[in-house]
């Protein structure tokens, strides 16, 4: 906990007195009331539980992502807020169909079939054969040091990093790219995660069909296939897959806490999920926070310094498409320039501190509450880090400048091992460390709200390039054609 040293003139002697800081006194009043609300009252674990359980995934665009905005519309209305909105938008859609991967030796039509999924954005059909190349880790300098053997050929690659410590990784969307700048015709993923476990995802760093099939296997079938490259000589394989791409309509939800200022303050989560599950973890837990976190703030009547908007986004998977629209429409009001923070929760769970994000400025500020939150809560770690990523929902805004904060948790690692896979449903949801959740980004975001300044601001577009290379981004933004600085 956070003290401070005050030194006062008594009868004209200089006394030390050591106690809280003024901002630990200051939040530790609406801190312990957030608390125990969410403590006595939160409804997150329960309606994720009753979401997952009756809509099912909830892939953007199709009748189960429909329910899911329906849900969230009115699970929030039903909370008390009577500013609740849909925010429609309407874009071209990937959907999977079917896919098979059939692998043999070069020379031979002795074909074992390997249990694969499409990889999102890949071709809407495509039926290929061609020899296998092993790109390792997928990094640039991987395709670099074969650049003359792949050409032609399909890739195999590691969605992880193996046997590369120190280095940085590649969003898999990011290594597809790679491979079609290197002249692939395919790409076959490696997930990372042990045993059978199937992983889905985009593969395009765009949001548009790419121009080569991308598929990913399991840990233990790419065990096998390098086993059989090795033993066996040259592989071929036979890729046939069928997909679906269609314009579709969907919607963000957003609810409104005004505040006395036009001055605002966002949390999101995306609410849509892939397919493959239910997407308990990704996003589940992060939508029905937020969710819980605006139930919260009703339920005590808060009344905040700064106009709170809870949103819930839909379209992040296939390529952050409600936070994009999201975005765009704030620039074309101008209301942009009134964001004065954005705080997202994506699979963000038991939160033991927070992320700046790369903005030094705050370090001090976010301290203080941490301490605050000690305070109230002493296992509570108060852990800090100051890094700034990418693909989630923040990085349209952060893109434009907007301060950014995430809160840095945890998940074991058998809930890790089913990112994006087909088995992402709500048993591996932790109650406790679900309304951890809640109850840690509500102090946060009751502070960001109420604090009477923020000592960072939105940066201009000079500043916001040089923040980007600062925070090691521009290589990946410039991969993902988001970069719109010269280079």
């Amino acid at each position: 906990m956070k003290k401070i040293v005050q030194v006062v003139l008594v009868g004209g002697l200089f006394v030390l007195f050591a106690g809280f800081s003024a901002i630990d006194k200051k939040w530790e009043k609406p801190f312990s009331r957030l608390d125990n609300e969410v403590r006595k009252n939160s409804k997150a674990y329960q309606t994720l539980g009753e979401a997952t359980k009756t809509i099912g995934h909830r892939l953007t665009g199709s009748v189960n992502g429909e329910k899911a905005e329906e849900y969230a519309f009115q699970l929030l209305k039903s909370y008390g807020f009577t500013d609740v909105s849909y925010q429609p938008f309407e874009v071209e859609a990937w959907m999977r169909d079917t896919v098979t991967l059939s692998i043999a030796p070069s020379s031979s039509d002795n074909f074992r079939e390997v249990p694969v999924v499409s990889l999102a954005h890949s071709p809407i059909e495509s039926k290929l054969q061609g020899e296998i190349v092993d790109v390792g880790n997928g990094l640039e300098e991987d395709f670099e040091a074969i650049k003359e053997r792949i050409k032609g050929k399909v890739a195999l690659a590691n969605i992880n990093l193996v046997g590369a410590a120190g280095k940085k990784n590649l969003h898999r969307s990011e290594k597809t790219a790679l491979a079609i700048k290197y002249g692939a015709i395919g790409v076959i993923m490696v997930n990372g995660a042990p045993g059978k476990i199937l992983l889905t995802g985009t593969a395009s760093v765009t949001g548009a069909i790419i121009s080569i099939p991308a598929v990913c296997i399991s840990n233990d079938s790419g065990g096998e296939l390098r086993k059989w490259l090795k033993e066996e000589g040259p592989l071929e394989a036979h890729i046939d897959m069928h997909n679906i791409s269609k314009p579709i309509k969907a919607r963000n939800v957003i609810a409104t806490l005004r505040g006395k200022s036009d001055e605002r303050v966002i949390i999101g989560g995306h609410l849509d999920s892939w397919d493959l599950a239910t997407g308990a973890i990704d996003n589940g837990i992060g939508s029905f926070a937020v969710m819980d976190i605006a139930r919260t703030f009703k339920a005590l009547k808060v009344k905040p310094e700064r106009t709170i908007q809870f949103v819930l986004f839909m379209g992040e998977e296939q390529g952050l498409l409600g936070s994009k629209h999201f975005v765009s429409e704030l620039k074309k009001s101008g209301e942009i320039n009134k964001v004065s923070y954005m705080m997202n929760l994506d699979m963000t769970n038991d939160p033991r501190g927070v992320n700046a994000f790369g903005r030094d400025e705050m370090n001090e500020f976010f301290a203080g509450v941490g301490s605050a939150i000690q305070h109230v809560d002493q296992s509570f770690k108060n852990e800090s880090s100051n890094r700034a990523g990418l693909h989630s929902d923040h990085q349209p805004f952060m893109l434009e400048g907007v301060p950014i904060a995430g809160l840095s948790g945890h998940l074991d690692p058998n809930v890790l091992q089913c990112y994006h896979a087909d088995c992402d449903d709500f048993s591996l949801v932790n109650k406790d460390q679900f309304e951890n959740t809640v109850r840690i980004a509500s102090m946060y975001l009751y502070a960001l709200a109420n604090t009477e300044t923020i000592a960072v601001s939105k940066l201009s577009d000079a500043k916001t390039r040089d923040y980007l290379i600062s925070q090691g981004l521009k290589e990946e933004l410039v991969i993902g054609q988001e970069w719109r600085w010269e280079q």
